[in-house]
């Protein structure tokens, strides 16, 4: 009952690929949304104009690498601060592992789209892939899906679409139940290299989904199973086990010019 529902957080607005706006928790068009940071470190202090993303502290960046420019950089003849790599900033004794997990998070758009991206890759070493989505319809009859599909990939969708459409939150949250214990089973069961958990991280932080026992699932999971997860605001217990996470930095979005969101680009 409705009792059950109010020691839970509020959902937010459901991020969906661009159906719905992808961006900081804003209904109304034409205004911007302030940013709410999913990860706690990035770098708030940048130049108008430069882009802030979790790679300004890494290790491999060097002065000079493109979308890193040396500070005190000149500019070069051709008006440029930003020059071409002469050295390979990769580090020595890389190593290959059996399979890697991927979170893409963030509050810009391209989370999904990105990981729908790893899918075609997988798909064509003829790996066996699997999506679970928590969020969007399977009615809704998504780009990704309709090809997915095509291409033989295992599909199921558990969401019910946006949440201020919802008339019952309970049955979404069953949904939700569903949708995780069918993924876990994905996991458990090795079948396929690829797994794919579209919005994952809303569940988790609605508290529909128990992050301890997504990050443990994930954890034990057989060695040869890749995991991607997507979804803004990831947990910090989801962040540590993954082995990269980008965060997706909203630059400009068409949803604040009042464009709605474009089949065969959006969706």
């Amino acid at each position: 009952g409705s009792s059950g529902l109010a020691c839970q957080p509020e959902p937010p607005l459901r991020d969906s690929a661009g159906i719905s706006p992808d961006f900081a928790h804003q209904r109304d068009v034409g205004n911007v949304a302030p940013t709410r940071p999913s990860l706690g470190h990035r770098d708030e202090s940048l130049e108008v104009g430069r882009v802030g993303h979790l790679g300004r502290g890494d290790p491999y960046a060097q002065p000079g690498m493109t979308g890193d420019p040396s500070p005190t950089a000149a500019l070069d003849e051709h008006g440029a601060d930003e020059q071409p790599l002469t050295e390979d900033p990769r580090p020595d004794g890389l190593r290959s592992v059996p399979s890697l997990v991927l979170v893409h998070t963030g509050n810009g758009k391209g989370k999904s789209s990105s990981a729908f991206g790893v899918m075609v890759r997988a798909l064509a070493l003829d790996w066996p892939v699997a999506v679970v989505q928590f969020i969007k319809s399977g009615e809704w009859k998504v780009g990704e899906e309709v090809i997915g599909r095509k291409l033989g990939v295992e599909w199921q969708s558990f969401g019910d679409g946006f949440t201020w459409d919802s008339n019952d939150l309970e049955t979404d949250r069953a949904h939700a139940a569903a949708g995780w214990a069918a993924a876990k089973a994905v996991i458990e069961a090795g079948d396929h290299r690829l797994v794919v958990l579209d919005e994952l991280t809303y569940l988790c932080n609605w508290g529909w989904v128990d992050v301890a026992e997504v990050v443990a699932t994930i954890r034990s999971r057989p060695e040869h199973v890749n995991v991607v997860v997507t979804g803004r605001d990831a947990p910090a217990e989801l962040i540590e086990v993954a082995d990269t996470v980008t965060e997706m930095t909203e630059i400009k979005h068409a949803y604040q010019q009042g464009i709605r969101a474009k089949r065969g680009i959006d969706y």
